[in-house]
């Protein structure tokens, strides 16, 4: 899975309007300060080790934000989110990450897939010498 991918075609949705992308975008960034701090809270506040795993859940759940905000925020600039799903199957797209965004509930999942897709396209460049 693409996490790029994923934050440009929810952003884009089915007919791309600039009201649905700021809208996406609103939800990444508030994903992340809401479950994050939240989940702090829980973790520093509670006894109880039912309420910490919580409080863990949704710091790590929260976290998965943070690559889908910035993703979101670089494919803002003008011509950006077009230039990503240049010649993608929007429809095809739409179905296939509406079921994969659930990985945003699975703690981190989405920073992990991140960080080995920069990593990957990193060790794909060609270095200067």
């Amino acid at each position: 899975m693409n996490v790029r991918r994923l934050a440009a075609i929810d952003m884009y949705g089915s007919r791309g309007t600039t009201r649905r992308r700021r809208i996406i975008l609103a939800e990444f960034l508030i994903g992340v300060v809401l479950m994050v701090t939240w989940g702090s809270w829980l973790l520093a506040s509670s006894d109880g080790t039912g309420t910490r795993a919580i409080g863990l859940w949704l710091v790590g759940a929260g976290l998965n934000y943070a690559p889908l905000s910035l993703y979101a925020l670089a494919l803002m600039r003008p011509g950006a989110l077009d230039a990503e799903l240049a010649g993608v199957d929007i429809d095809r797209e739409l179905r296939r990450y509406t079921v994969l965004q659930l990985w945003v509930f699975v703690p981190l999942s989405l920073v992990v897939l991140a960080i080995r897709d920069a990593l990957a396209q990193r060790r794909a460049r060609p270095t200067a010498r």
